[in-house]
């Protein structure tokens, strides 16, 4: 969960614990002072939050709940390789990376260390819940640096497909750099302003038909739902998507027969740690060709 801006609320919460008790309705005060008593709420880092933590406006948070109500998402991950110092994974649509609002034991990170028993084991990036493909993770606390170091220096090769309309009147390929920030009136969606680019993706069609075309995406940076902004902003709104350029309410049963036609389809880098030379693609294959609904 991304803490909104004041705006964003009808109310004006003095600590992130009356902000969580105003907005999920479903838990009373207790419950949250239990959780943050417990360490069960934690910021990006994983560290947890204190129970008089100050509400930071654009702040990440992750929370436990009871597990007997989460609902399983039906989908499962693979392995794509593991040696001891790092594992590839496969996320299938619908399923978080790492625990956020609902999601605990239903999350990509639960999910592998419950059957790798891996304890340690980190995600060294993150792709939206909506998104499927590949996530690379840590095994070892001594090198998580090190391979931090590698997506924050950009010394990696990622590429994503996504299915969107057919334009026959933009030019590919191209390179899209604008300056994205959080919308004002939305914190579920980013939004482009005048000012310098801080994000790039260079795009590119691999092949059309009919009303839609199967695109190339490459993020030279990795801002939050950069590649969804930028299709969008082209005319060209990716398949299934329910952010741009609508939000759409989200209901508590996922539309599992329309996932968003985004893929995180290959990561190729030099391994800072081995000095391998990695390059993987998921098995997982989108909607194409693509049908009439």
């Amino acid at each position: 969960m991304v803490l909104p801006p004041l705006s964003a609320l009808d109310f004006s919460p003095d600590s992130l614990l009356s902000f969580l008790e105003h907005s999920a309705h479903n838990s009373r005060r207790l419950d949250w002072e239990k959780r943050l008593k417990n360490g069960l709420v934690v910021d990006d880092d994983g560290q947890a939050l204190a129970i008089d933590a100050p509400y930071l406006t654009g702040q990440r948070i992750h929370y436990w709940r009871d597990a007997g109500i989460e609902p399983r998402i039906p989908f499962d991950e693979q392995i794509i390789y593991q040696d001891d110092h790092i594992l590839v994974a496969d996320k299938p649509h619908f399923l978080p990376v790492t625990p956020t609002g609902g999601y605990v034991q239903e999350t990509l990170l639960v999910r592998l260390k419950k059957r790798t028993g891996l304890t340690d084991l980190t995600p060294m990036h993150r792709i939206d819940r909506d998104t499927a493909g590949l996530v690379m993770f840590c095994i070892r606390v001594q090198e998580r640096d090190a391979y931090a170091a590698m997506f924050r220096e950009r010394q990696l090769r990622k590429i994503y497909e996504c299915i969107a309309p057919y334009s026959r009147h933009i030019d590919f390929p191209l390179i899209r750099k604008t300056r994205l920030v959080s919308s004002p009136d939305s914190f579920m969606q980013m939004v482009e302003i005048p000012g310098e680019p801080n994000s790039e993706t260079h795009i590119d069609l691999i092949e059309g038909l009919g009303e839609y075309a199967r695109y190339q995406l490459r993020p030279i940076s990795g801002k939050r739902h950069q590649l969804r902004v930028h299709m969008n902003a082209l005319g060209l709104s990716i398949r299934g998507d329910g952010i741009y350029p609508t939000l759409t309410p989200e209901t508590a049963q996922a539309d599992y027969d329309h996932p968003l036609q985004l893929l995180a389809k290959c990561l190729a880098f030099t391994d800072p740690v081995t000095s391998k030379n990695h390059e993987f693609c998921s098995q997982i294959q989108l909607g194409w060709p693509p049908n009439s609904d």
